[in-house]
């Protein structure tokens, strides 16, 4: 069984809906779920929120969050789970925002740099990644990787 199996697996057997928000992985995340049979039993939606506009009038992200800490930014991947929560009603829900690049960094921010926000229930957890020197692609699958591992963590326990 690999990894997007048995996140399916356990959230089924626990009864657990599950949501995603996804900027820089683009849908990659909701891909690898709903690439295993029987997931459209606990995958209730996933978003791609990859502009600022979509990021306010689809999960409700502040424009002042957006615009005083940047749409990568811990403050805006809390804002992104938080807000999933609410429109999904999903017990886990995540987000992902990151700089896939190759373009896009800055010393404060470089490429590679993702937030990844896990709400399950009430708990809320933003993790803080840095991908270096991989590359676009690279970046994308290395936050997808982790994410699965994140969450498959998440609902073992």
């Amino acid at each position: 069984m690999n990894i997007n199996e048995k996140i399916v697996f356990f959230l089924k057997k626990k009864k657990i809906k599950l949501s995603f928000a996804e900027s820089c992985t683009g849908g990659m995340l909701s891909s690898a779920i709903t690439s295993v049979s029987g997931s459209s039993k606990v995958f209730t939606m996933g978003l791609v929120t990859y502009s600022n506009t979509s990021k306010n009038t689809i999960l409700n992200v502040p424009d002042r969050i957006i615009k005083k800490y940047g749409a990568v930014s811990y403050q805006c991947c809390l804002s992104m789970v938080n807000n999933l929560s609410k429109i999904s009603k999903s017990k886990i829900c995540i987000s992902i925002t990151g700089i896939a690049g190759p373009g896009g960094g800055s010393k404060k921010k470089p490429v590679g740099l993702v937030f990844v926000g896990i709400r399950n229930g009430s708990k809320v957890k933003i993790n803080k990644f840095i991908f270096k020197r991989k590359g676009r692609l690279k970046v994308q699958k290395a936050t997808l990787k982790k994410t699965l591992s994140l969450l498959l963590n998440e609902i073992k326990n």
